[in-house]
């Protein structure tokens, strides 16, 4: 069957090489359109559901909200997992489903399973689900900082709130833009119970009047003057006075009772249990821009910042945009300092092979097969769905040096053949024909051992393919890159390899004796061999006593899950006791960010703790993934380029 191949790709090479250009075509586009990421993505495929039941303890919240909810999800297809958490106000259910669930399809029966609970939560409680991205979707986060001191917390939250937000959110693969810190105004009515007493109405009257005096009305339309025009009531409160004016009731003696009358009007901050804070100088305003699952990291972090750039210049006077953290410096330096290793091994295989073949165009036949085979494996990435990480390039990283095995015997047996041509055949010229049929033959001679002997290398991974859980997502990357660049230059070896040297192997081949690296390894190589073979017991024991002598210190070293990953950033997360207030955390953060600044090698510190809203916090899936309460706090520290050696110290 091998052989077979191989003749008809021999016969059939133009077809052959118009497949191989292709391949190199559609495997530069992977290359260049393949998502990119530091590591693997390690998460669950989870769905978080948030509740929010405003002014309620949490044992009133765990009762008629996160029950409910929980007991509901438990029987979600491929849901391994329900865990609820209630707090002050807010109630988080995070769905946890099986590997390999697709996550849009997890999030359609968390959502069909929602509209079957909802009649069971309190009235005017509406569960909402957290945007479609991973636990690690947090790639970037910036903050809004008045160098003017113009512009108060209020109005750094509203330019958050209702233009950057929903300005980033227009970038194609973002799941969500997240607000952090800053001040949200509403309007408070602070209701005088003696008043209400004094003129004898209840706190649902207040609030029917309320909702009753906020609103629009259509009136259909009327035609006057062959015209027609749209009847319409504005009733929308807009100002203080609107409020104030409402009217509450009647007095007997026709006099009406207005909310100015009984309650006092103002506009305040919402309450929040949090704040950010930015280098121990004081709260800022900010945002978390969430990532959407499966998509490139690195590529939306540079639109996000571009986007950023731009509307720049439609800020206020003395408000800038300061990025706090940004994933894209780590997977930068991840990914460069791998393709580097990568080029560098890929220069000491062609030095390798241009020395030991001492034939440059042969060499070259052997080199070529590496990008083609690298081509192939970036392509079967796309159709698996993997990013380009750490761990993803260095299985490709393994099988680069047995990629060239195949083509190098290949090369070497055709050597020999056409050197004993050569010798049969003194002073006569080679020609085309003979010599496609001698690397044909050659081809065919060594070629289904090497497709066997590649394609047990290919399978010697498939032991990682049986991992599970976070180990699974780890090491799989590395061994599907491993096994299909083996497996692609296994189909290489028996398909183009032959091609090549048929269109590259000309002129004058060297011997083999001719090439001085050759004759000096020969020379220590075939004694050593002599000697060896003279004492077959004495050797083979000294092998097993070379095995034996590993035991003992293969005991004595010592494991890890994931390498140490310099990535410049620290996280401060002190915890403190409960109860402890907004104020008092926020006075906290703010000295301890101080502290952090004092070290020399920090270049900026954000600290933040847990918000009263919408708020994200360091490895939340989404604007409604933190349940964790005020006591709560963490400070991001970012060291600056020339901090490395002491960031472990910060």
């Amino acid at each position: 069957m091998i052989e077979w191949i191989i003749r008809r790709s021999v016969a059939n090479r133009f077809l052959v090489m118009m497949a191989a250009l292709f391949l190199s075509i559609w495997g530069t586009w992977t290359i260049i359109h393949t998502p990119v990421d530091a590591l693997p993505d390690l998460s669950d495929v989870q769905v978080i559901v948030k509740t929010r039941y405003p002014g309620q303890a949490p044992q009133i919240v765990e009762n008629q909200v996160t029950w409910p909810l929980t007991t509901t999800m438990l029987s979600v297809p491929g849901a391994k997992t329900v865990r609820g958490f209630s707090q002050f106000g807010d109630s988080y259910v995070y769905v946890i489903f099986e590997d390999g669930t697709d996550p849009y399809w997890a999030r359609s029966r968390v959502l069909e399973y929602l509209n079957q609970v909802q009649g069971k939560l309190p009235a005017g409680v509406s569960a909402e689900m957290g945007p479609d991205a991973t636990g690690v979707g947090w790639v970037f986060e910036y903050a809004l900082v008045d160098r003017s001191g113009k512009h108060d917390l209020a109005e750094l939250r509203s330019l958050q709130d209702w233009f950057l937000k929903y300005e980033l959110k227009t970038i194609p693969n973002v799941s969500e833009v997240a607000s952090v810190g800053g001040v949200v105004k509403e309007y408070q009515i602070v209701v005088d119970p003696m008043k209400l007493t004094q003129y004898g109405i209840s706190l649902g009257e207040v609030k029917s009047a309320l909702d009753a005096s906020n609103q629009e009305a259509g009136g259909s339309s009327v035609e006057l003057a062959e015209a027609e025009y749209m009847v319409r009531a504005s009733g929308y409160l807009q100002t203080l006075d609107d409020f104030k004016n409402i009217v509450l009731k009647t007095g007997d003696n026709g006099v009406p009772v207005y909310l100015g009358d009984v309650a006092r009007v103002q506009i305040g901050p919402e309450m929040r249990r949090g704040i950010a804070e930015l280098n121990g100088e004081g709260e800022v305003a900010g945002g978390v821009v969430i990532l959407r699952s499966g998509k490139n990291a690195r590529e939306v972090i540079s639109a996000v910042k571009e986007k950023l750039a731009s509307l720049q210049s439609s800020l206020p006077e003395g408000v800038e945009v300061v990025t706090t953290y940004d994933r894209s410096q780590l997977i930068d330096r991840a990914i460069d300092n791998l393709s580097y290793k990568l080029l560098e091994e890929f220069i000491v295989v062609a030095l390798v092979c241009a020395l030991f073949l001492w034939h440059v165009r042969s060499a070259l036949v052997a080199i070529i097969s590496l990008p083609l085979g690298l081509c192939f494996a970036f392509i079967m990435m796309h159709f698996q769905g993997l990013n380009a990480n750490i761990m993803s390039l260095g299985g490709i990283a393994i099988a680069v040096g047995a990629m060239v095995d195949a083509a190098i015997v290949m090369i070497e047996n055709a050597h020999k053949r056409l050197e004993e041509w050569e010798h049969q055949h003194p002073g006569e010229k080679l020609s085309n024909y003979t010599r496609w049929k001698i690397i044909t033959e050659a081809s065919v001679e060594v070629g289904p051992a090497l497709f066997i002997s590649l394609l047990i290398i290919t399978l010697s991974f498939i032991p990682i393919f049986t991992l599970e859980g976070q180990e699974g997502k780890l090491f799989g990357p590395l061994a599907f890159t491993k096994t299909w660049s083996m497996a692609g230059a296994a189909l290489l070896a028996i398909v183009a390899i032959p091609i090549l040297m048929g269109f590259w192997i000309r002129g004058r081949i060297p011997a083999e004796s001719s090439n001085p690296l050759n004759r000096f390894l020969i020379r220590i190589y075939h004694p050593l061999l002599l000697k060896v073979l003279h004492w077959p017991k004495t050797t083979l024991l000294i092998a097993l006593l070379s095995i034996l002598t590993v035991a003992w210190p293969l005991n004595r070293v010592g494991g890890e899950f994931l390498p140490q990953i310099n990535e410049g950033d620290l996280l401060y997360m002190p915890s403190t006791l409960p109860g402890i207030s907004a104020a008092q955390a926020a006075d906290m953060l703010q000295k301890t960010d101080k502290l952090i600044m004092t070290v020399p090698e920090v270049a900026r510190v954000f600290g933040k703790n847990r918000q009263g809203r919408n708020r994200h916090r360091l490895g939340a899936a989404g604007d409604g993934g933190d349940h964790h309460s005020a006591q709560a706090a963490g400070s991001m520290a970012t060291g600056d380029d020339h901090g490395e050696d002491r960031r472990g110290a910060g």
